[in-house]
């Protein structure tokens, strides 16, 4: 993981103004060690090659590298997640009804559109 620090911004004078508390990490996922190619594609797919994450949420250098260890983490097991398979369902026979009797209205009105009146 590469770190850097910076000013977090936002008010509180001149201790604000000085301290790198905000800390943003880098994992590159192309270089990473101890994950089997697989994995590592599904990773770079889903997440990019390089997983950037920034935290500036607390006063606390030591603070905001933590949760961005946590937030690296939580990203790369979401991330990992397989999707259940879906399981193809049909629509109810009452929602094919409400389908089709949509597109006759809907048939009708255009229908009625086209018609001229004559009016003698």
């Amino acid at each position: 993981v590469a770190w850097r620090f910076s000013p977090s911004g936002g008010p509180g004078g001149q201790h604000a103004n000085r301290a790198n508390t905000r800390a943003e990490a880098s994992l590159d996922l192309s270089i990473l060690k101890g994950i089997d190619d697989e994995v590592r594609e599904r990773l770079m797919a889903r997440l990019g090659p390089v997983l950037r994450v920034a935290v500036d949420s607390s006063r606390s250098q030591a603070r905001n590298r933590r949760r961005a260890l946590d937030e690296i983490e939580e990203r790369l097991r979401a991330a990992l997640q397989v999707d259940p398979k879906r399981q193809p369902t049909r629509p109810g026979r009452r929602a094919v009804e409400r389908r089709l009797a949509t597109k006759r209205r809907r048939s009708e009105r255009k229908a009625d559109r086209g018609t001229r009146w004559d009016l003698d």
